[in-house]
């Protein structure tokens, strides 16, 4: 059976309208890098910060709190996530807009060309659609502008392999080659978790 677009937004929907409840209290014990990378992202020259697959935003409330002068823009296909969002930076309405819609190549376009688009832990989720988002992404941006992109690399242990696919997350090493051929990689790193059982990365990179 062929999967489209369509299909990978309702299995997205339907997964976390049972998993925002627990996301935040649960997720901290394996999406490692969410804060690292923040530590490598340019300073200059940004306005406008866009996260696609923002969850319940705490990239978003982080960001908010460190770059007083960003504007940020959260993007995501489930209400249940963004209701969370919302609440989460309810602070900071003046400078956080929420979007419940897809990053596909025919989605909605964005308000503005972004400055930097973050992927923390969401392109090895779009399955299909990951490759549609980076070029996306690419099209997006300004001229000169970056991408940010924190999540699962690979693991070498089939059942974890089997048990992750269960939980719609791709972990064969896919997106780290894509993004460098891309993107012109700025920096990058790849990082053992939980005692080797999987890797993940952490990649920056610039639109040249």
């Amino acid at each position: 059976m062929i999967r489209t677009d369509a299909d990978q937004n309702y299995t997205m929907r339907r997964y976390y309208q049972w998993h925002a409840a627990i996301y935040d209290a649960t997720r901290w014990t394996f999406l490692f890098g969410r804060k690292t990378i923040f530590d490598h992202l340019p300073r200059e020259n940004v306005q406008l910060l866009v996260e696609v697959g923002c969850g319940t935003g705490q990239n978003l409330l982080y960001a908010a709190r460190q770059y007083k002068d960003w504007r940020l823009i959260g993007i995501d296909v489930s209400r249940d996530m963004l209701t969370r969002a919302c609440k989460a930076t309810a602070t900071f309405s003046r400078r956080v807009q929420l979007f419940e819609q897809s990053y596909s190549a025919d989605g909605p376009p964005l308000p503005e060309a972004p400055d930097l688009i973050l992927f923390s832990y969401s392109l090895t989720m779009f399955n299909p659609g990951w490759e549609a988002a980076i070029d996306r992404a690419w099209r997006d941006l300004k001229p000169g502008g970056h991408i940010a992109a924190v999540d699962f690399h690979r693991t070498m242990h089939p059942a974890f392999r089997w048990w992750m696919k269960r939980n719609h997350v791709r972990m064969d090493a896919h997106l780290l080659p894509v993004l460098e051929a891309r993107f012109q990689p700025r920096w990058q790193l790849i990082q053992p978790a939980w005692g080797g059982l999987w890797q993940y990365f952490m990649f920056v990179g610039q639109k040249v």
